[in-house]
């Protein structure tokens, strides 16, 4: 076999290949089997026809084309290893010349990964939050504990905000009652925003037994986005009771003997939760610089299918999950169709260009991952899908995502040799010092630079 390649664009290259007939012999042989074991012909044993039989009676065409189809992809593969390629997708295989007995010869278009030269990123700096946790933030986070352990007692008062009211609702559509517009003994703090728009105004002053009537656009259900008129008739006002804020509180809500105990507790638990904050944002940031530093060339097909599978994706599993429409969504989002056109490939774009970056450069520090190292991501994949590890892992072999999880962790470790080598301030300007941050936050890092914010606004729209 012959092979030749040349070169359509960065990311384009055309094979020719030249295959001497011999070399066709066991997918010849192989076609023979196939058709001996599909036909019958009068006179002889199933599967023991003699080829010259099969010739004259189905013609050497048949023969050829079968053999050839069984052909194509392994010298289609030698080829491609033979050049070094990383192909992308699947090649467009046009057969130019079948000579019987002499030559086969055909030509693969296909597109491939672009060879990358990653630049010196040493220099990069950004600059991030400083993490800062005020007395206000410790006494809201205690204010929120201390509501969970709230009680409440009827009170003969007008409802205020905060108050616990219980209502019944009538939504009328067209002077029609919905069929599913009615609802009795429904528990709603005002000021929750829980429920419709404009049932705080509503109810806000009324005592039990007292009545109100507003227009609300609903959110569900039969006349979903059709504004109805809403009767509120409240039953019933409870006034929370929050408990004391003391050692008490303390030893009921929590492991901590004293307030001060529990509050240095949150303090602390908030300090966390804003340096993992703060070491995200670098990764994400450090990973922008570092896009912005090196050009690369974006496959046109690999480009259309990540833009379509990415529209499939929120429109058939992400909006379908919440029961909205693309229609809705787009809505919610104050965007025409070709806005989000724009976006979404403008997504694709940069999570084509992730990977490809975060690729070479696995392949320039010789990164690798080890069995335990996959096995803490499959972990926290597994947490974020809902399903046990045990579950989770099985799908992965089963749909042999195996090579895409290892890719993962190790453009996770990737961006980590970035970012440990940037300048990272805060908006103090003091340095921080992200050594310490494993690897899996920035795999985090990397998995939402390459999905894109669709995921969050459809969960916003929800």
């Amino acid at each position: 076999m012959k092979s030749a390649v040349e070169t359509l664009n960065p990311t384009r290259v055309r094979l020719t290949v030249e295959v001497p007939f011999e070399e066709l012999k066991d997918s010849l042989d192989a076609a023979y089997k196939k058709i001996n074991q599909q036909v019958t012909v009068k006179g002889f044993r199933k599967g023991k026809i003699p080829a010259r039989v099969i010739d004259q009676r189905f013609g050497r065409g048949a023969v050829l084309e079968e053999a050839v189809n069984d052909a194509l992809p392994k010298f289609y593969t030698e080829a491609v290893n033979e050049a070094d390629l990383n192909p992308l997708g699947q090649p467009e295989v046009d057969i130019t010349e079948l000579k019987d007995g002499e030559l086969l010869a055909f030509t693969a278009e296909v597109d491939v990964r672009p060879e990358i030269e990653i630049p010196d990123y040493s220099g990069i700096e950004v600059e991030v939050d400083a993490v800062e946790v005020s007395d206000e933030d410790v006494e809201k986070s205690v204010e929120q504990l201390r509501g969970r352990f709230a009680s409440t007692k009827d009170v003969e008062r007008a409802a205020a905000e905060g108050d616990v009211v219980t209502l019944d609702l009538e939504a009328k559509v067209d002077g029609e009652v919905l069929p599913d517009g009615v609802a009795s003994d429904v528990s709603y703090t005002i000021g929750s925003g829980e429920l419709l728009d404009g049932i705080d105004e509503a109810v806000k002053g009324l005592e039990a037994g007292g009545e109100a009537t507003f227009t609300s656009q609903l959110k569900g259900g039969s006349a979903e986005g059709k504004d109805a008129e809403v009767t509120v008739k409240v039953t019933k006002v409870s006034a929370k009771e929050l408990p004391e804020l003391d050692d008490e509180f303390a030893q009921m809500a929590s492991e901590f003997d004293t307030l001060e105990d529990l509050k240095a507790d949150s303090r602390k638990r908030l300090e966390n939760m804003k340096q993992y904050d703060q070491a995200t944002q670098a990764q994400e940031r450090v990973l922008e610089k570092l896009l912005e530093l090196v050009e690369v060339p974006i496959p046109e097909k690999l480009l259309e299918d990540e833009v379509n599978t990415r529209k499939h994706n929120l429109e058939h599993h992400q909006l379908g999950q919440m029961g909205l429409t693309i229609e809705k969504y787009l809505e919610f989002q104050g965007k025409t169709v070709e806005e989000f056109d724009a976006e979404t490939k403008e997504q694709a774009v940069k999570g084509i260009k992730t990977q490809f970056v975060l690729d070479a450069l696995v392949n320039k520090e010789k990164l690798g991952v080890d069995q335990e190292e996959l096995t803490e991501h499959l972990m926290r994949r597994a947490a974020s899908s809902g399903m046990s590890p045990d579950q989770f892992a099985q799908a992965v072999v089963e749909g042999g995502q195996v090579p895409m999880l290892v890719g993962e962790v190790a453009r996770g470790k990737a961006l980590a040799v970035v970012v440990e080598a940037a300048k990272v301030v805060d908006t103090n300007g003091e340095v921080v010092d992200l050594s310490d941050e494993d690897e899996e936050t920035a795999a985090e890092a990397v998995e939402t630079a390459a999905d894109g914010d669709a995921e969050g606004d459809a969960e916003e729209a929800k």
